[in-house]
């Protein structure tokens, strides 16, 4: 994780991020690209101003979510009521299921089956056994799948069908990114969620036709900025959202707390992951995520 402060006087906002190999950032990289822009921040350089200069990615999601929260301790005024959102309130977040072998993810949902939503990854053959394994140990939860870009046009439909067949309510990105043509062209038995193929709204326009819903993640957008306006515009091309999370701790899950309110599936489980979160971390109760409060973020 890359931690930013932006200090004005005895006022500290702070942001975080979670550079992910998988889009080519290092934290070397992502340090590096903060502080070239480290002089224009302390020059006064705005949320906008950052989206011209930063590309979206972990690096300007840091930097953004920081100016908002220095911003709302300048304002004396949370960071939703700036952004023209509605005031947060807790919500259920998905409980990861790693991928492994059927026996094994069996178990891990055993141990996890009294949660109302568990995210299932999958990716690999043999998933047609594992998320029939799962729903075994799991009767009563709802269940999303996670294919982590693993699957192929040749295996799409089965395991589509075994997904539809255990009451899956979602799949999300089943195909490599520029590989997912096919999505448009055969029936989709339940909702497909793009997640590498959206990153910002830029973005957003390919996926028509292919998926029903995106995942925003903060790392992604780079920041809560570009979030806000890639929410509004899937909502307006009739896209469900999902809001979702690198492994992050508490500070880097706060600010999409404020965009998880109205989403029809919501991750934002990081914290759960990890050994230790931070002091004055987001508060679980179970599954239920309750909102930040100002000692740690907005």
């Amino acid at each position: 994780m890359v931690v930013v402060e932006i200090v004005q006087g005895p006022l500290r906002g702070r942001g975080e991020c979670v550079p992910y190999p998988r889009y080519g950032e290092t934290v070397e990289g992502t340090i590096a690209a903060i502080k070239a822009i480290a002089q224009d921040i302390e020059n006064g350089l705005t949320r906008e101003q950052l989206r011209q200069q930063m590309r979206a990615g972990a690096a300007r999601n840091a930097v953004d979510c920081a100016l908002w929260d220095l911003e709302a301790k300048i304002s004396r005024r949370p960071v939703f009521r700036l952004a023209g959102l509605p005031e947060p309130k807790p919500v259920v977040t998905a409980f990861t299921i790693s991928f492994g072998r059927p026996e094994v993810m069996a178990a891990a949902t055993a141990a996890a089956s009294s949660r109302p939503l568990l995210k299932i990854k999958l990716g690999g053959p043999g998933d047609v056994e594992r998320i029939r394994a799962v729903r075994a140990n799991a009767p009563r939860a709802r269940l999303i799948v996670d294919a982590n870009e693993g699957w192929t046009a040749e295996t799409l439909e089965t395991n589509l069908a075994a997904c539809a067949e255990a009451e899956v309510e979602m799949v999300e990105q089943p195909l490599p990114v520029h590989r997912d043509a096919v999505l448009g062209a055969i029936p989709r038995p339940i909702p497909i969620c793009a997640d590498e193929s959206v990153h910002d709204c830029a973005t957003l326009a390919p996926l028509i036709g292919r998926y029903d819903a995106i995942n925003i993640k903060l790392d992604k957008t780079g920041g809560l900025t570009e979030a806000i306006d890639l929410a509004r515009e899937a909502r307006n091309l009739g896209l469900d959202l999902m809001i979702g999370c690198m492994v992050g701790s508490s500070l880097g899950m706060a600010p999409a707390t404020l965009l998880a309110q109205d989403a029809r599936w919501v991750d934002l489980d990081g914290p759960l992951l990890l050994a230790q979160d931070r002091i004055a971390g987001l508060r679980y109760v179970g599954s239920l995520l309750h909102p930040p409060e100002p000692a740690l973020w907005g």
